[in-house]
């Protein structure tokens, strides 16, 4: 077997062209760690925020710093003590950084098995979506009966966070450009377009109002909320990491755990869950993949595919 593999690290902090194919040595698992031959890297705005230097995703970055914190791929090695998996197990999971690559060292308690219906670039781009997803669903509390407004409804959050919202009975408004609208209504949602106007548009499809609101967009979606009457303690922000105590509503907490995600796997793999890769690049075009998700517009995930 070959001793070295490539990855793809930030060298510098700063534009796509930071991001630099290495080699590296190839890791050796220690007690409760896999090594996994990956397959595919999710591309996340948390990695585009690491890259940047901005923010708490790159608090811990040491340069050069391996990044991407969602992957799938193969279990190739295991550690003393791993009992949970096994050599050629299929399995997806999650960390802070290192996914970029052709091969990772893994916790095995952050792995859950990959079902046969769940195709490589979905598995590779799933996690962070859903769990956060999750989590902010759990924060704002939503109810059966409740309408909850989703601003970036399009995207990898939003995607998911409409799903387990109707899954919990609620009704989901969800803002995005008009080529998305047929998209939001396939996931359940009352597609409105964002931009100038917004709050009137939400009003006219929800007379009796919203009971909360999860912010994928920004400060104008954080004012927009506000203005629609929502409590600011059911305004949950995703991406509003330095201003959002002025407008008295929350970051999304929570933990992600293999618990939380085998429960989403699952809800995949019986169809009540649906994922959306829009692009597939390979490691050496990681560059042009954060270009992608810089621009902030687009249905679903942008995905590294490893061979």
């Amino acid at each position: 077997m070959t001793k070295t593999m490539t990855a793809v690290a930030v060298t510098q902090f700063g534009a796509p062209e930071v991001l630099r194919l290495i080699t590296l040595p190839l890791p050796e698992p220690g007690p409760g760690e896999v090594r996994l031959r990956l397959h595919a890297a999710g591309v996340q705005p948390f990695d585009v925020a690491v890259r940047r230097g901005v923010g708490p995703p790159a608090g811990q970055a040491v340069l050069p710093q391996v990044i991407g914190n969602e992957y799938a791929g193969v279990v190739d090695a295991v550690g003393a003590g791993v009992d949970s998996v096994s050599v050629g197990d299929e399995v997806l999971g999650f960390a802070v950084y290192g996914s970029y690559a052709q091969y990772r060292i893994a916790p095995a308690a952050n792995l859950v098995a990959k079902p046969e219906s769940m195709p490589w670039a979905v598995a590779g781009s799933f996690t962070a979506g859903a769990q956060t997803a999750s989590m902010a669903i759990e924060d704002l509390g939503v109810r059966v009966g409740e309408t909850l407004l989703v601003h970036a409804g399009a995207g990898a959050v939003g995607t998911m966070a409409i799903q387990l919202a109707r899954l919990r009975g609620a009704t989901v408004i969800a803002t995005a450009s008009l080529a998305n609208h047929d998209y939001l209504r396939e996931l359940g949602a009352i597609p409105v377009e964002y931009g100038d106007g917004l709050v009137e548009r939400v009003r006219a499809v929800a007379p009796r109002g919203v009971d909360a609101a999860l912010d994928g967009a920004g400060i104008d979606a954080l004012t927009a909320s506000i203005e629609l009457g929502v409590d600011p303690d059911r305004v949950v922000t995703l991406v509003v990491w330095d201003r959002y105590a002025e407008f008295g509503v929350r970051r999304v907490t929570g933990t992600r755990s293999a618990a939380r995600l085998a429960g989403l796997v699952d809800l995949y793999d019986r169809g009540l869950l649906r994922a959306h890769v829009r692009s597939r690049y390979p490691l050496a075009a990681a560059s042009h993949a954060h270009r992608e998700v810089e621009t902030g517009h687009g249905r679903g995930r942008v995905v590294l595919v490893i061979p």
